[in-house]
């Protein structure tokens, strides 16, 4: 490892500090200086020290452990900085924050064979529907539909294509018949999903001849749980809209009846997004080329949407 220690202050200005401008006002410096000694000081570390996007900058867990050894007594400070971005084995806790209806993530087998391969890394799975920097609230990846991730993060995709799906229970489409088109869910008694209390339930997504559209149907019944919409379906109280994927194993055994499935057609799934790094620590890049490798198996099933 071959540093330059004159970097270290301006490291600590932009660790204190948490924005390269400001960083360079307090150096008296040009904030094109701070990324290029910022740059110099991951390559002589071969880690990456801070995650940065055109929202945020935060430490990574490498600088984190920088920051910290260079707030102890100097005789220690040599020998701490030996350890930061050491290469090795994937190591630490690997946040990632999950929407919650990213079945291909959720079901279990992928996270399942990655800690069982990766036993020193920590896999730490927030599921939330909440709309976030990920950089900024401490995560290191995330899982969403690939068409509402920001453009300045890359994407791995989980699986293949998803598709939606309209479903009721027999007793319910004996009572009350089914749909023949998207729009006459008005008339039925619907159980809506939203990803907060505070919006809208989602609005059903359909296509006809290409063109796509969408049903704003006035739920009877709301929620934020996936598994409590489902088991209001099964029960009889109504319609419901989620991924096909959600619904397969009831729909296979009668439970449940898929329904308006020409109106339904398939579309791109969910990915693995993070902030593009030089120096990407070996936990994360550990879990993309899981993904990968998963992927390429065929092992990911494909699933949801929002």
């Amino acid at each position: 490892m071959t540093l330059d220690y004159n970097l270290l202050p301006l490291f600590l200005a932009v660790a204190e500090e948490r924005n390269f401008r400001a960083a360079a006002d307090r150096l008296g410096v040009t904030r094109s200086a701070v990324s290029q000694g910022m740059r110099r000081l991951e390559d002589g570390f071969g880690a990456s020290l801070v995650t940065r996007t055109t929202r945020s900058v935060r430490l990574t867990e490498a600088g984190t452990e920088l920051y910290e050894a260079l707030s102890r007594p100097m005789s220690d400070i040599a020998q701490a900085l030996e350890g930061v971005g050491a290469a090795g084995a994937p190591r630490g806790r690997l946040k990632i924050a999950v929407t919650s209806i990213a079945e291909p993530f959720l079901s279990g087998p992928l996270v399942a064979s990655f800690a069982a391969a990766h036993p020193e890394v920590v896999v730490d799975v927030t599921v939330t529907d909440d709309e976030f920097d990920i950089v900024a609230e401490g995560f290191d990846a995330g899982v969403r539909l690939g068409e509402v991730i920001e453009q300045d993060m890359i994407a791995v995709p989980l699986g293949g294509p998803v598709r939606e799906a309209v479903v009721a229970a027999p007793a319910y489409v004996a009572a009350h018949g089914a749909p023949d088109h998207p729009r006459d869910l008005v008339r039925h008694r619907c159980i809506g999903w939203r990803r907060a209390p505070d919006v809208a339930p989602h609005r059903w997504e359909f296509e006809e001849n290409g063109v796509p559209f969408s049903v704003a149907v006035e739920p009877e019944i709301t929620t934020n749980d996936l598994r409590f919409m489902l088991r209001l379906a099964l029960a009889g109280a109504g319609i419901t809209f989620a991924t096909e994927e959600t619904f397969r194993p009831h729909i296979e055994s009668g439970a449940l009846v898929s329904l308006l499935d020409a109106y339904l057609p398939p579309f791109p799934g969910f990915h693995l997004y993070f902030p593009n790094r030089r120096n990407m620590p070996p936990k994360l890049r550990a879990l993309i080329d899981h993904v990968k490798a998963t992927n390429a198996a065929g092992e990911i099933q494909a699933t949801r949407r929002t």
